[in-house]
């Protein structure tokens, strides 16, 4: 990870550590760096909060100072940048988000012309140019001064594509959506409306500080409340920019990204659609997935936290699907990115050739109890590496040997350890989180 971007951008408070100076300097670099040889086209989508609008100006300033022409598309979803950025011949595309995160936050990810995460390379250069460490850049003047150009037709598309992807209609399907007074607003009624569900919305009002706020894939709870008091088929539930989803079966039991990669992975090889037989996880995927895999006969692979590193493992090994426990899935044959909505049409493609309830499909996964707890440190790295955390973490994998296990990681976007244990217990779950939490207390490495 860089200074400034990390596994999923340019994230910081609005305007604290992540202001309109820097989004400026990004479009003022982005115009530049992909201008060099010829009129830079970039593409521009934003959710829902209230800096959003402030920091596509900022950006779309910098773009057009550089000589770039810069497309909008207003509020769509970050796998619906990734798609016309890849489809429509653009040089990059930004995405103005900071997905799940509270409405003060904000993010800038940029998109690259195939529609994966830019390369780090890209953003090392990026960081340089903010910190004043190159050579200030040209100003466009006269006719070479760049244009914006309202694009909401390619958000447009991107919906049409999404409504082609269905495979059946699901007009006897009642459906539950909850669009995180997010990007999925724009979006997720219009398809599921188009394909003849009977839908049932909430949290699709955003006016710039909802969003996220008790609600959508971080609040499952509500949509679960709406499953069960609705007595809807199913749920499914997205994040702020929609590249994630959450689903809840008909009885309001939430179907996690871990249990989605096994629905769609085990349909996915009944059919022979499974490249190589593999599902490409992360590390944080729970114990009870992998016995589910052995069952089936699903190899599956492991990356480090973050649908990048996913995307990454299924484009060097040819696999065509992976995700993460979070909901952030990846179907390569229609996506370069997480894609929520996609996500949700293809869960219920299983559901309508299958003919059967999400809940039987997933019965035969036994999830392992697992604690996730966040702790705020001053320094990332001192707090992993301290010699007695490391000891207090290998005492716990002792402890628990083949029936549970630890993962100690850095968080990719704030100043937190994340300590995880899966046990077949809460209670040992709770315990051995709260071990490695104590040393590190002890340790003087926990800041309030």
């Amino acid at each position: 990870m860089g200074k400034y971007f990390g596994t999923d951008g340019f994230r910081g408070e609005a305007n604290v550590n992540l202001t309109v100076e820097h989004a400026f300097k990004v479009g003022r670099f982005l115009g530049w760096y992909f201008g060099r040889n010829h009129k830079a086209n970039i593409v521009i989508g934003k959710d829902t909060r209230r800096s959003s609008y402030m920091f596509e100006y900022s950006l779309v300033a910098g773009l057009t100072a550089s000589g770039a022409d810069a497309y909008l598309l207003h509020v769509t979803t970050t796998p619906s940048v990734s798609y016309v950025v890849r489809t429509e011949d653009f040089d990059c595309g930004i995405m103005i988000s900071a997905s799940h995160n509270p409405f003060y936050d904000n993010g800038i990810k940029i998109i690259n012309g195939h529609g994966h995460k830019m390369e780090a390379s890209v953003e090392e250069l990026i960081e340089k140019y903010i910190d004043g460490e190159t050579e200030e850049l040209p100003l466009a003047t006269r006719e070479n001064v760049g244009r914006t150009i309202d694009y909401v037709a390619g958000r447009n598309r991107y919906i049409g594509y999404l409504i082609s992807l269905a495979t059946r209609s699901f007009k006897r399907y009642r459906i539950g959506l909850d669009c995180a007074n997010g990007s999925a607003s724009s979006i997720a009624k219009s398809v599921f409306d188009a394909l003849g569900a009977k839908t049932y919305v909430i949290n699709n009002d955003p006016d710039g500080t909802n969003i996220n706020t008790n609600c959508g894939s971080t609040h499952i709870e509500v949509l679960q409340n709406l499953v069960r008091e609705k007595k809807l088929d199913v749920g499914f539930a997205y994040d702020g920019d929609a590249d994630r989803c959450i689903a809840v079966d008909e009885n309001g039991e939430v179907v996690n990204g871990d249990l989605i990669l096994y629905v769609c992975g085990k349909y996915l090889k009944e059919n022979g659609r499974l490249k190589n037989d593999t599902v490409v996880t992360t590390v944080m995927s729970n114990l009870g997935l992998y016995k589910a895999f052995d069952r089936a006969g699903i190899e599956y692979e492991k990356t480090a936290v973050g649908d990048k590193y996913v995307y990454e493992n299924m484009m060097k090994n040819g696999h065509c699907l992976g995700g993460e426990q979070s909901g952030h899935i990846i179907f390569s044959k229609h996506a370069t990115t997480g894609d929520g909505i996609l996500t949700s049409l293809m869960i219920m493609e299983v559901l309508t050739e299958k003919k059967m309830s999400l809940a039987a499909l997933t019965a035969d996964v036994r999830i392992y109890p697992q604690l996730l707890k966040n702790v705020r440190v001053a320094d990332k790295q001192e707090a992993r590496e301290n010699p007695a955390v490391v000891e207090a973490i290998q005492k716990v994998e002792q402890e628990l040997g083949e029936d549970g296990r630890i993962l100690v990681r850095e968080s990719g976007t704030e100043p937190v350890i994340r300590v995880m244990v899966e046990a077949s217990e809460e209670a040992l779950c709770e315990k051995y989180v709260n071990q490695v939490i104590d040393v590190m207390t002890r340790q003087g490495l926990v800041v309030e």
